[in-house]
Parts: structure tokens; sequence; C-alpha cells
């Protein structure tokens, strides 16, 4: 079934608690927030697999694919699930940005969001991985969950990573990064 009406009066349930929780709390903030992100990046992992966009042996599809099942685990931690991200797969993250940004030339200045459509909906995906991040920030600072040891330094990384990627899509297409003018 796909409703419960458990949730009319504006409240919801995460796993492992028994109370139910206002959905306007803190909490349900960063999982919303997660989960926008968790949803737009499935856009950004279509658009790749059409544009076939590489680095080096990696499939950017594939990357992003990564990126929403890490996605689902800080979801889970957050929701109390017993789940959380590991070292490794902030790790993993940084190896990827750094390939990636071998193939870059060195950023000097910000850039106009735009480019190629793909470059784009990565830019637009940095900005709701910033705003998840901050939604989770604000759970850990308030102690409302207990968030693991990597799993701010991840959410950190995601940004740079789909930076990256908006950046790297742009190259891959030949398309010129474009700095502001502050005209």
């Amino acid at each position: 079934m796909l409703y419960t009406r458990k949730g009319d009066t504006g409240t919801t349930k995460t796993f492992g608690c028994d109370q139910r929780i206002s959905k306007s709390s803190a909490v349900a903030e960063a999982l919303g927030a997660l989960d926008e992100i968790n949803s737009f990046l499935g856009i950004c992992k279509v658009r790749a697999h059409k544009s076939k966009v590489e680095s080096g042996k990696l499939k950017v599809e594939e990357i992003v694919n990564q990126v929403q099942q890490n996605l689902f685990i800080v979801q889970a931690e957050l929701a109390g699930a017993g789940k959380t991200i590991t070292k490794e797969k902030v790790e993993q993250s940084e190896e990827i940005i750094d390939a990636i940004e071998k193939e870059l030339p060195p950023i000097k200045t910000f850039f106009v969001s735009g480019g190629t459509e793909l470059a784009a909906t990565f830019d637009f995906a940095r900005t709701l991985a910033r705003r998840a991040e901050r939604r989770v920030v604000e759970v850990h600072k308030k102690g409302d969950r207990k968030i693991g040891e990597h799993t701010l330094s991840y959410l950190n990384r995601l940004s740079s990573l789909l930076y990256a990627l908006a950046r790297f899509s742009n190259k891959d297409a030949g398309v010129k990064e474009e700095p502001p003018t502050y005209d």
C-alpha cells in the first residue's frame, strides 16, 4: 500500500523509533534534502548515460549510481538504521575527484553554471548536495541523531565531486567554461 494515513497529522516515523516526529523537524528536513539530491541524481545519471561521458575507465553514470547508493546509507543512518558511511567511501570520492581534476585545467575563478545541459544538471545537483549537507550538519549540531565519523566528510566531498563532474561534462563536450564578468 502506498499510503497509510498515519502522516496525515504532520508526523512521520523513522526506522527503529517507536515515536513519531514532526515532518518539519530537523531530522525530517535532512531526510527530505537527502531524498531530493538522490532523486535529482537519477536525472544526472540518465543524462550522463545518454552523453556516454567517461573519465578514464570510469563511466560517469556508474559514479553517480554509487553516489546514490551511498546517499541511501546516509539516509538510513539518519533514520536510525545503524548504517554509516565508511572512511573508504570518502577516500573513493577523493580518488574520483583527483582523477577527474587531472583531466581539467586548474581552477582560477568561479564559473557561470551551464555550458552543456549535463554540466548545468550537475551544477544544480551540487547546490542540492550543499543543502542536504547543511541539513545533516544541523541534525548533528543539535544532537538529534548520532552521525558517523565520516558522514559529514562524505557529504562535503559530494559537492566537490559534483562540481568536478560538471566541469568534466563541459570539457568532454568541448565547451569552454565561462567565468563571471562581474560587470
